[in-house]
């Protein structure tokens, strides 16, 4: 007997595709595949503070391949379907010497890049009226969990997931996550946090949002990675409409994360279930993060200023696996403080921002927008007794062409500065590079 719900539904979704020929107009009529491009150049100087890993500076250029191929659904009631990716990614440039860790591109053996790596996806899906269930790789982006995108290659994640929109106005999702797959890595990972050692291979959640009115949305999710945490976020978003060309854009955020299993346990802390940084109880989790932000948009003008205060009990925690010894390293996180370089999530630490966006349609120029940010984190804790403080300033310039032969085209370039008092953490200057280019295929 299957008593995975998600396993019966792959095999139904292979039965019908097989053995139902008559209902595959819509599956093949409504496909869609595109081949995906994205060249980008990394180079991350560490300000001659190299520390025992090794070179103080990064430099790499890839070139990667996405193909992306979503199917319709069958005829009938219940509708089945198969989506696929196909990920390739080539390095151009940044060998050993220049090759720091494998934040983009995966390590040799003697800790050298590799020239080439890829990786498959396929992911079965059902449809119920306005229900549908996929089980396979997916791609969350979700208040407690969002993949992370900012590499080569994305980060994929597998397990089973429903969404569904039964009722006028809320939407509801839930779902179990295995594995992932880090984005410069062939292989997959259990789960885990960040300074965590052990691998779980259950991340449960499950969580709504509600648009109570026009201007109003309402949203609350709850996750349990196990035996490490149990998470709860609560949200709200409100668009007040100024003017024709003006709005004021209110959002809030509050995370409750307590330890859960064997991270609640002395026994199972010191057999590597812990978490990274500084808390009340050495490796616990523990942690209360809220954040407001309020952004101001003004015809082509946008400006944004918000706080966010981290609990002194612990760090801001979510999934991040780069300890698990697979090459997963690299995650985001549902923070605005989630940056470029660092994420401000640390005990005790309060990060007041603002960020100023100009889009250039304005000016006659469709498709170019620019903006530069502001993060400025205080009240550190640090194992001395003494608060620390970082800061980090991030340029961006992003230019789609609009027209022409070449439309679709995309080109961006952000610019990062940290400089922190924390000594885990480096002194960076960053510069990222890509252009990219989507490819409908059908």
């Amino acid at each position: 007997m299957i008593k995975n719900p998600f396993v019966h539904l792959s095999l139904l979704t292979v039965s019908s595709v097989l053995f139902a020929p008559v209902a595959l107009a819509d599956f093949i009529k409504d496909g869609k595949a595109s081949l995906n491009l994205r060249n980008y150049y990394f180079n991350n100087d560490f300000r001659d503070r190299a520390g025992s890993a090794g070179q103080s500076k990064t430099a790499e250029w890839g070139q990667a391949f996405m193909l992306d191929y979503k199917s319709g659904f069958t005829e009938g009631t219940v509708g089945f379907g198969v989506d696929a990716l196909g990920l390739q990614g080539v390095r151009l440039d940044g060998g050993k010497g220049n090759h720091r860790g494998s934040s983009m591109i995966p390590d040799e053996r003697d800790g050298s890049a590799v020239d080439d790596w890829s990786r498959l996806g396929v992911t079965g899906k059902m449809r119920f009226s306005k229900t549908e269930a996929r089980y396979g790789t997916l791609q969350p982006k979700l208040p407690i969990l969002v993949t992370n995108d900012g590499r080569l290659l994305p980060q994929t994640f597998e397990g089973g997931m429903i969404t569904s929109q039964e009722i006028d106005k809320l939407t509801l999702v839930g779902g179990r996550l295995e594995h992932a797959t880090g984005r410069a890595s062939t292989n997959r990972s259990g789960l885990a946090v960040a300074g965590g050692t052990q691998q779980s291979n259950e991340f449960l959640f499950a969580g709504g949002d509600y648009q109570l009115t026009p201007e109003l949305k309402l949203q609350y999710y709850a996750a349990q990675l196990e035996d490490y945490y149990v998470q709860q976020f609560g949200g709200l978003v409100h668009v007040w409409k100024l003017a024709d060309n003006q709005t004021l854009t209110t959002d809030l955020r509050y995370f409750k994360t307590d330890a859960d299993g064997r991270n609640d346990s002395i026994a199972g802390r010191t057999d590597g279930y812990r978490v990274a940084g500084l808390a009340d109880t050495p490796g616990k989790i523990d942690n209360d993060t809220w954040s407001a932000m309020f952004t101001y948009a003004l015809g082509a003008h946008t400006f944004l200023a918000g706080y966010q205060q981290v609990s002194d009990s612990g760090n801001f925690v979510q999934l991040n696996q780069g300890n698990t010894g697979e090459g997963a390293t690299g995650s985001s996180v549902y923070l605005f403080t989630d940056r470029l370089i660092t994420s401000f999530l640390r005990a005790g630490e309060r990060t007041a921002f603002g960020q100023y966006a100009y889009n250039f349609a304005g000016l006659g120029v469709p498709g170019l927008v620019a903006s530069v940010t502001y993060l400025k984190g205080t009240n550190i804790r640090m194992a001395s007794g003494a608060d620390e403080k970082e800061w980090e300033r991030d340029l961006a310039l992003d230019y789609v062409i609009q027209s022409g032969t070449m439309k679709g085209l995309g080109f961006s370039w952000r610019n990062a500065m940290l400089r922190s008092g924390v000594p885990s953490e480096w002194d960076q200057d960053q510069n990222r590079l890509t252009v990219s280019y989507s490819i409908p295929l059908f």
